[in-house]
């Protein structure tokens, strides 16, 4: 029994009710995925390696760093597209559990509202994703880094940074503003599909 659940959250996930969400599983699953563990491992591996500053020190350039960069923009992308596939998981472990086929979810009201909210919760943590990437990396990667040197007890207060490969992270940016705003757009086309085929379903009853 435990298998065969396992067999239907994996069909689930895999294979959602909808053209447009079977659409989303191939494009979050190969092409964002792909992208991000491929490219951005080429572009943001090293960086922490060849950020310096003047004086070039390891302290300086380590504390430097840490204040350029919070949180390296691969971990932020990747629980990004980890929290973002929780509602959908959580969805189709329910369904498989209920032992609910795909073809049931767009005909019984409760499990077509289910899922909906399911796809809504997803637009809502893109968004944050959206305005948190925003908010951290911004739309650009300058050149130079003007590192505050106050907690380092220098007699200067502003240290000069050299940012490696910024022009490849600036155009990697906008290829993951893009991704984030191309799976909403997909998310918000399948609610517009699933209630045009729910109203067909009407119809012919």
């Amino acid at each position: 029994m435990s298998l065969n659940y396992i067999k239907n959250f994996y069909e689930g996930c895999m294979k959602p009710p909808t053209v447009i969400g079977q659409f989303h599983t191939l494009f979050f699953g190969s092409v964002r995925m792909f992208f991000l563990g491929v490219l951005g491992f080429a572009v943001y591996g090293n960086e922490a390696l060849h950020f310096s500053c003047d004086p070039d020190k390891r302290e300086i350039n380590l504390i430097c760093y840490n204040q350029f960069r919070p949180i390296t923009p691969q971990v932020f992308w990747a629980l990004q597209l980890v929290i973002v596939l929780v509602p959908g998981a959580i969805f189709h472990l329910y369904a498989a559990c209920k032992s609910i086929n795909q073809e049931c979810i767009l005909q019984k009201p409760i499990y077509t509202v289910i899922y909906i909210l399911s796809v809504l919760l997803r637009i809502s943590l893109e968004v944050v994703a959206f305005w948190l990437q925003i908010h951290l990396f911004g739309f650009q990667v300058k050149p130079l880094y003007l590192c505050d040197a106050v907690s380092l007890r220098k007699k200067f207060t502003t240290i000069k940074c050299m940012v490696p490969e910024h022009f490849e992270k600036t155009i990697f940016l906008i290829a993951m503003y893009t991704f984030t705003v191309i799976t909403i757009v997909l998310c918000v086309a399948e609610i517009f599909e699933i209630i045009f085929r729910r109203l067909c379903f009407l119809i012919k009853q």
